[in-house]
C-alpha cells in the first residue's frame, strides 16, 4: 500500500478552509485527474478521475467527519483507498490543511509513478491549487457542518 501526507497552509480562517473543502463537487476546480464528484446524500460520493490518461470512476463512503477538525472517507468500489484531511488552526484568519492518503497502486503505471514520488507531488500540486482557489475567493462556496461518527 502506498502512501502520501502532505500539508499547506492557507490565509483563511478555518471554518472557511473546513467548510470549502465539504463541498466536494467543486474539487475539479483545484484538484488535478478529478473530473466531477456527485455528492449522492451525506456520507456517499461517486467520483470520476482521470490520471495519466487512465479513466476511473469509484465511491466512496465518508467515515467520519467533524467541523473544523477532519473529513476521513474510504472507498467502497474501484481503486482501494482511503484518507483524511484535518484542519488546524494557526490564528484567525489561518489555518494548516494535511492529506494523508493510503491507496493500493494497480497495474505498472501507477505502481512505478508512485515509486518516483509523482502522487507525492500530485497531492501536494492539489494541496497548493485549493490555497489559491480559497484565498482568492476569501469565503467558502458553501458548507456542510454535519458530525459523522
Amino acid at each position: 500500500m502506498a502512501s502520501v501526507t502532505k500539508s499547506i497552509d492557507v490565509d483563511v480562517p478555518i471554518r472557511t478552509a473546513y467548510d470549502q473543502w465539504t463541498q466536494f463537487e467543486t474539487f475539479p476546480q483545484f484538484m488535478e485527474g478529478v473530473e466531477a464528484i456527485q455528492q449522492q446524500d451525506d456520507t456517499h460520493l461517486h467520483w470520476k478521475t482521470r490520471v495519466g490518461g487512465v479513466e476511473r470512476e469509484f465511491d466512496a463512503t465518508i467515515t467520519e467527519q467533524h467541523p473544523e477538525e477532519r473529513v476521513a472517507w474510504k472507498s467502497t468500489s474501484g481503486p482501494d483507498q482511503a484518507g483524511v484531511v484535518t484542519f488546524h488552526r494557526l490564528g484567525d484568519a489561518q489555518t494548516r490543511v494535511t492529506v494523508q492518503l493510503d491507496w493500493e497502486p494497480e497495474g505498472v503505471a501507477e505502481k512505478v509513478g508512485s515509486a518516483v514520488g509523482v502522487d507525492d507531488r500530485q497531492v501536494q500540486g492539489d494541496l497548493e491549487r485549493f490555497k489559491a482557489f480559497i484565498e482568492a475567493r476569501g469565503v467558502e462556496t458553501g458548507g456542510w457542518r454535519g458530525d459523522v461518527d
